[in-house]
């Protein structure tokens, strides 16, 4: 069997990959270019890749030998998964073992949000530290500020015990959700209460745009927002125009960004209180190197013809392919 893997991943799951079959591996930190990727593809059986590799199905249709994608990422909205369901081909993913950490990095962003501990940090840096101000950096208390959770998911769920922990009143708003620990509401009502929105809904064609003028309008003047999920689930140019127009005084944290990765001269960095990381809430050893064990055990299970720990499409498994 030949199985491309579109990332150098841990060296451990590479030398299974390589035990069970023909590694064909891109060997490097950057993503290859969809033409890279075709090239990548040609003649493999299976696929583990990452959440910037867009497999539709145009790309499987060139390599119809193609019979598992394994996502190494809880999210998919990478991969054309109807289009896959109709090639037979299985669709992986590594939900779970991020939750915790994603979790922990929204809580801790949004504490350097609400403390300006970037801003802070900058200065000192930059040798502006003169003295103790006494009315400069003035942040936002969490005890008691009302966090509104956009998408009660696991990752959701989590970050809303850990607001509860630290003394925060949670609302939520999810229609597919219905949690007794925590009070649901509207996302109007939500979007218009909340001192800090947390979003953490899956990116369709729903929640595309799901921050939009209207809803930057609906918010708090001194709202925090925080975005933890997808760069697309937030109107980027909207946010600018809210941003310019003196909305969301607390503060912007970004894990994600619409485009991504956002170019150094965009308009958003110009703003010292929006907080800009690359994409780094899963990013610890544990978290991703149990991500990386798992899209392989997915992709391998497929190709060996077991059951894949994470299958989005199982119905696929049983068709003979």
């Amino acid at each position: 069997m030949r199985i491309a893997v579109t990332r150098r991943i841990f060296d451990d799951q590479l030398e299974r990959i390589a035990a069970a079959g023909e590694l064909r591996l891109w060997d490097s930190d950057l993503p290859p270019s969809p033409e890279e990727l075709l090239e990548l593809l040609q003649g493999a059986d299976g696929a583990l890749t990452l959440l910037t590799d867009r497999i539709d199905g145009a790309v499987l249709d060139q390599w119809p030998n193609l019979k598992v994608v394994s996502n190494l990422a809880v999210g998919y909205d990478n991969i054309d998964v109807p289009a896959a369901t109709a090639r037979g081909v299985a669709v992986c993913t590594t939900p779970d073992v991020l939750t915790d950490t994603t979790a922990e990095f929204t809580i801790a962003l949004i504490f350097a949000v609400a403390r300006q501990i970037v801003p802070g940090a900058h200065i000192a840096w930059e040798g502006g530290w003169k003295t103790w101000y006494p009315m400069r950096f003035l942040g936002r208390d969490l005890a008691g500020a009302t966090l509104g959770i956009v998408g009660l998911g696991r990752i959701g769920r989590r970050v809303a015990e850990l607001g509860a922990a630290i003394g925060m009143q949670v609302i939520y708003a999810d229609a597919f959700m219905d949690d007794d620990e925590f009070r649901q509401v509207e996302l109007d009502e939500l979007l218009r209460v909340a001192d800090i929105i947390s979003l953490h809904t899956p990116l369709t064609e729903e929640t595309n745009g799901l921050i939009s003028r209207e809803a930057l309008a609906a918010m708090k003047l001194d709202a925090i927002l925080i975005n933890t999920a997808r760069g697309p689930v937030v109107d980027t140019v909207a946010l600018v125009e809210a941003l310019d127009a003196g909305k969301l005084t607390g503060g912007v944290g970004l894990d994600v960004t619409d485009p991504e990765p956002l170019p150094a001269d965009h308009p958003l960095y110009a703003f010292e209180r929006v907080t800009i990381v690359p994409h780094i809430a899963s990013a610890t050893h544990a978290t991703r190197h149990e991500m990386a064990r798992l899209a392989t055990d997915n992709v391998l299970a497929v190709l060996q013809g077991t059951e894949p720990p994470n299958c989005l499409n199982p119905e696929v498994l049983s068709n003979g392919r």
